[in-house]
């Protein structure tokens, strides 16, 4: 309902921005009802100064508000071209289903017998096959409430790619990104693998510290930051943001001119003054455009879906292959 009334409404962004803090409430109410846990599990080599686990006691709950305004901005902002924001949920939608599979009792095809004991008062253990959850039935339950929520959006999600891909029939606005944006939330808390999930998102933790200069007032931010259209060629180029009303800060100038040093945007400077007078807009879409050059709007979607596949291979590498050396165990 908040994004159907941003979409009608137009809400600024400086007013946007809060909105999944109040809709996520309803969230950590049931969070806190069930006991929700607040104990996080300190990496090893931290651990003689904190100790095994540390009990951010409320501070979590600010977290996971925090979280649930992310996943859904993240995706908001990383849009503006046929098939863009929809497609970034299905990728990841696929990726949290694969994650969850590896938790069933059938994940790796054979079962073992393993002994019963109660934690919590809940029993664990049983017949359970040898998958991630190692026998444990609560992890099982966590990653099947999770699957619960990923399969329909992954089928909506589908049906709706079909009809917003390039030319689009349909439009997902702001609606679709906080649906798509709260759902891998409320797996991500309620499932407890809030961390995993965040790996998930790693072409738009990119996205949301590239475009850091814009949201925050240093650089000019236009309504719209979507590459610039060209009808004669029906290519894409990247945008651009000027500095019109005020002269670029010392801190602004030395932000872009660190991006441009790392190819990520295009700068032009004033002939007189030396300063920067436009940039390209602060966005991974208009980055791949810059490096790439201009491409159609399905190519460019295309690019993106390559990167958001990308990013969930470097998530399960991390995930699986690299987190063994700063947690112990199957601590997620």
């Amino acid at each position: 309902m908040l994004g159907f009334l941003d979409d009608v409404f137009d809400i600024r962004w400086r007013h946007k921005l809060p909105i999944p803090i109040i809709a996520c409430i309803p969230l950590l109410i049931v969070y806190y009802s069930e006991r929700g846990a607040t104990d996080v599990v300190v990496p090893i080599p931290l651990r003689w100064l904190l100790g095994t686990l540390i009990n951010l006691g409320p501070l979590y709950y600010v977290y996971m508000s925090l979280l649930s305004t992310f996943c859904t901005n993240s995706i908001n902002i990383l849009a503006g071209i046929n098939g863009s924001e929809v497609s970034q949920a299905v990728v990841i939608a696929v990726s949290v289903i694969l994650n969850d599979l590896l938790y069933l009792p059938w994940a790796f095809g054979f079962r073992i017998p393993l002994p019963i004991h109660v934690t919590d008062g809940v029993k664990v253990g049983g017949v359970w096959s040898a998958g991630m959850a190692y026998g444990s039935r609560i992890l099982v339950e966590r990653h099947l409430f999770s699957l619960y929520f990923m399969l329909p959006l992954l089928g909506v999600c589908l049906g709706f790619m079909y009809h917003n891909w390039y030319p689009a029939r349909a439009f997902p606005g702001d609606t679709l990104c906080y649906v798509t944006g709260m759902a891998f939330a409320v797996v991500g808390i309620q499932a407890h693998f809030s961390k995993t999930l965040l790996l998930f998102f790693l072409p738009q933790i990119f996205n949301f510290v590239l475009s850091c200069p814009q949201l925050f007032g240093l650089v000019p931010c236009p309504r719209h930051r979507v590459p610039r259209y060209d009808p004669e060629t029906q290519l894409l180029h990247p945008s651009r943001a000027e500095f019109k009303d005020k002269r670029p800060t010392a801190l602004a100038t030395l932000v872009l001119r660190v991006f441009s040093a790392l190819g990520l945007v295009q700068l032009e400077f004033d002939e007189r003054s030396g300063e920067v007078a436009r940039t390209t807009n602060l966005t991974i879409l208009n980055v791949f455009l810059l490096r790439l050059g201009p491409m159609r709007e399905d190519s460019l979607t295309k690019v993106l879906i390559a990167t958001q596949v990308c990013g969930s291979l470097v998530a399960f590498f991390v995930r699986y292959g690299l987190a063994g050396l700063v947690y112990d165990g199957n601590r997620r």
